[in-house]
């Protein structure tokens, strides 16, 4: 399912990126079938780039485009995926639940040193809240058990 800029673009205020992310369920996941289809895409893919985000815990590995700067994140995911399907670019697929996403981009903040990556979080969020309906009390209770609601509560004021 995507995720990151074009999933709050989807939700909120479309912006630019240089990347795309993707977030993959490990369950039942074929390293070398998703390989091959990355590198149809044209990235610059390897099953070891795979297996190290996998065993490290880091569970993000990056793959360059082989024809232009841009590149995709794809995010290993261990959980089950709160996501719904939508048609981008004409496609069906599957994008992050506007919920889910405002949870991930408050957990980014909290982790994050950089205040201009900070501030587009902060701005997705604020996008995404004035153009989408969301559960705002489900968003509040599990921010609250992650320890970022009171960053939620700054970005909704």
């Amino acid at each position: 399912m995507f995720t990151g800029a074009i999933a709050a673009s989807y939700y909120g205020t479309p912006r630019t990126t240089m990347d795309i992310d993707i977030i993959i369920s490990l369950s039942g996941l074929d390293h070398g079938k998703l390989v091959h289809a990355l590198r149809e895409a044209r990235l610059h893919a390897d099953e070891q780039k795979l297996r190290d985000a996998q065993e490290t815990g880091y569970n993000i590995a990056t793959f360059q485009d082989t024809l232009s700067p841009y590149s995709v994140d794809l995010i290993l995911a261990v959980e089950p995926l709160e996501k719904k399907p939508c048609t981008i670019l004409g496609q069906p697929t599957y994008i992050q639940t506007p919920e889910s996403l405002i949870l991930a981009k408050l957990r980014m903040i909290r982790a994050t040193r950089d205040s201009a990556r900070s501030a587009k979080d902060r701005n997705d969020i604020q996008s995404i809240l004035k153009y989408t309906r969301v559960d705002l009390d489900r968003v509040k209770q599990r921010a609250e058990k992650e320890n970022t609601l009171h960053i939620l509560h700054t970005i909704i004021q």
